[in-house]
Parts: structure tokens; sequence; C-alpha cells
């Protein structure tokens, strides 16, 4: 993620004395990677479905699957996809974000640019952030069978593979972190009156869009491997994280106010 090291240094700053002003908020460190998602977070909303979904789609077309988190920063999703694939590995453009700010960088993240091309073919590659105005999509076509990606909708034009050999599978949308940062901070870091909160509360609205793509030869294999995962109950096993996801008005399978035609985390198959 291309940061200036003065900004990360900046917003880490702005962090610490988030924290030390909210000591005495319940969940105060729950609502920091929302708040700070570069930090503490990442820059996608995400559940415990999100990444079982994915990881049994690579299990699904490999035996033992390779899997590259492209931009993971500092690898808060990637920590839990290794859960389930302990071979998985992140590439993270900029080594400054570890060495300058003191922090451990995992061996299974490498420092690279996918625009110069990655080194090896793999089973998936997950894409959840882009540079804005780089294109590295050939890059990544050229090292994969299956690509799977969350972008922002306002970015997700940059990261479309049907022109690469590839056919969108299946998609669904979730909550940005924008979205979730919206309605944490008006009701429990602004003066907003609880009556426009809930008033508030009903134009929230969700941006994430998650695509499913691959090449022809696995397109049959992936649905029916997200058929199977839709019909579990992803309720009982989740994240700490979730619960704000749920008090936000944001829950598995909720239908949007403001939008009827979304239904948060259901699976939109392609014809």
């Amino acid at each position: 993620m291309p940061f200036l090291i003065d900004d990360i240094n900046y917003a880490q700053k702005e962090l610490n004395t988030f924290r030390f002003r909210t000591s005495a908020i319940n969940d105060g460190s729950i609502h920091e990677r929302f708040i700070f998602p570069f930090l503490c977070g990442s820059y996608f909303t995400y559940r415990k479905v999100d990444v079982e979904r994915i990881t049994s789609i690579a299990k699904a077309v490999s035996k033992d699957p390779t899997y590259l988190d492209v931009g993971c920063g500092y690898g808060d999703f990637l920590e839990k996809i290794i859960q389930h694939l302990p071979n998985a590995e992140g590439i993270e453009k900029s080594a400054d974000i570890f060495f300058k700010l003191g922090r451990y960088k995992p061996d299974y993240i490498k420092i690279g640019d996918a625009y110069n091309g990655i080194d090896k073919k793999y089973d998936l590659i997950f894409v959840g952030w882009m540079e804005p105005g780089v294109d590295y999509r050939d890059r990544i076509a050229a090292s994969t069978d299956v690509i799977i990606t969350t972008l922002d909708q306002g970015l997700s034009l940059a990261a479309e593979f049907e022109g690469h050999g590839f056919e969108k599978i299946a998609s669904w949308i979730t909550p940005s972190w924008e979205d979730i940062n919206t309605e944490i901070t008006n009701k429990y870091y602004s003066k907003i009156s609880n009556g426009t909160i809930e008033l508030l509360k009903e134009l929230r609205g969700a941006h994430n869009l998650w695509y499913i793509y691959s090449k022809p030869k696995y397109k049959d294999t992936i649905k029916e491997t997200l058929r199977k995962s839709s019909k579990k109950d992803y309720n009982r096993d989740v994240y700490e994280h979730e619960k704000i996801l749920d008090e936000c008005g944001f829950s598995y399978n909720e239908v949007l106010p403001s939008n009827p035609d979304i239904c948060l985390w259901k699976i939109n198959f392609e014809e």
C-alpha cells in the first residue's frame, strides 16, 4: 500500500491519542479496526464467512492450495486465511511500513510490486487493494486460474478480469470500512442525538463488492462449492469484531432499508 511514512507516523500518533481518550469506551479496541483500518484492520469489512468461502474455493481447485494476497498490508486478513491455508502468502510493496515503524514482518509476507510481475503461479490470488491509477491485471491473470477481488465500488472497474481470459462466477456485497466507520462515529464519537442517529442509520449503505473469477475449467467446481457454503449457519462461530457489524445494522443476510435489492453477504451467481 503506497503511503508516505510521515503519513503513517501521523496516523500512529492519532491512534495513540484515540486510545488514550477512549479507554473507557466498551469495544473501543474493536472500533480501531474501522477508524484506523490501515494500522489496525483492513480496507474492507469481512466476516468469518468470507474467509471460509475463499478458502473452500482454494481447497476445491487444489489438494494443497497455494494462495497470494496482493497488497496485503500488515496481513490482517491474510492471518485469518493462513488458519485454513498454511501455505498462504502475501505481497506488499512497501518494506518501510514494517521496518520504519518497528513492526514485525512475518516471513509469509514478501516485499515486492505486483506491477513488476509475480514470480510463480498460485492456485488462487486475492486482491483486496489496488493502487489507484495502476493496472496490473495482466500480471495477476498470468499467475493464476482463480482470482477473488474485494474493492470499494469506486475502484471496482480497475479490478474486473473478464477481458483477461476469466469468467465472473459469483459476487456478494458487504459494507466497506467507511460504512462501519460512519455508524460508529455517529453513535460513539459525536454529539448527534439518538433520534437523529436512528434516522441516519436508515440511510446506511454497503459499498464493498466481492467478485469471484476463474478460468472456464473451474467454473462448475467453484459454483458447487459456494452453493454448499451458502447452506451453512454462519451465525454461531464468528470473529469478535463481527458484533460491531451487527450493532451497526450490517448483519449477515440483512436487507438494507435504503436499498431493498441488497442482501448483505448473499451470493449472486452469474448465468
